[in-house]
């Protein structure tokens, strides 16, 4: 248990008010250099997701054509019609995307499941951090931009689809997720630092609706051109 996981999840909503959250909803448009490297530049730039909180599902519509949505879980990614009808399936995805580097090209399933297993963790994050299995602590601070940010390292449990088993998030003086450190072997593995801001409350859960992900330097600085992914959130609904 850490005093700042639970300082980060009450500065975001709070535990209680989160558990009473089924599913989020939310309008976006995701681009930036790496897509078009995986040879998908402009299919993620108006999505819909919808994204379970109890469990881990995600869905985007329209994913890649107008009709279809996709369907990521741990173990399996979908791409179906909008009424359910099966058009591609794959079981153990990320086994897909063994012996990729950072320029192997993407098909459309590696995009679900990468677009999906991200997007889950992005929205469901801090809260996750409070589930069985997942380890925090807090560790040396942090000076970026010229403001000192404490920081929280999270590993996570083998269950969970995510970038890599240990996470670093960077606190601002509000208690927000103002940064994260990681990388990402199924896009190649490069050191990320990804940029949250512009929280907006929507019905007591704060969330980002900026973030920019970028290459980081082996002294942890962020190199700030190009913008690997960019997501930009327009709108989020809690049922």
């Amino acid at each position: 248990m850490s005093e700042l996981r639970d300082l980060v999840i009450d500065a975001h909503g709070g535990i209680e008010r989160w558990n009473k959250v089924k599913a989020i909803e939310g309008d976006m448009s995701i681009t930036g250099a790496m897509w078009a490297r995986k040879g998908w530049p402009d299919a993620l730039e108006a999505v819909h997701v919808t994204a379970d909180t109890r469990n881990q599902w995600i869905s985007y519509r329209p994913f890649i054509s107008e009709g279809t949505c996709s369907v990521c879980t741990p173990d399996r990614t979908l791409i179906e019609t909008q009424d359910g009808k099966p058009i591609k399936d794959r079981k153990n995805p990320r086994a897909a995307f063994d012996g990729h580097t950072v320029e192997t090209p993407w098909d459309d399933l590696n995009l679900a499941y990468f677009s999906g297993y991200a997007m889950w963790n992005y929205l469901n994050a801090p809260f996750i951090f409070a589930l069985s299995g997942f380890k925090t602590e807090e560790i040396e601070p942090w000076l970026d931009n010229g403001e000192k940010r404490r920081r929280l390292k999270v590993v996570f449990p083998d269950h969970i689809a995510t970038h890599c088993p240990e996470q670093i998030f960077h606190v601002n003086g509000d208690g927000l997720i103002c940064r994260m450190d990681y990388s990402a072997p199924v896009a190649g593995g490069a050191p990320t630092a990804h940029y949250l801001s512009e929280h907006k409350d929507f019905s007591g859960i704060m969330i980002a609706t900026k973030r920019r992900a970028l290459r980081r330097k082996a002294d942890g600085t962020a190199i700030p051109d190009p913008v690997f992914v960019a997501i930009d959130i327009t709108d989020i609904r809690l049922s």
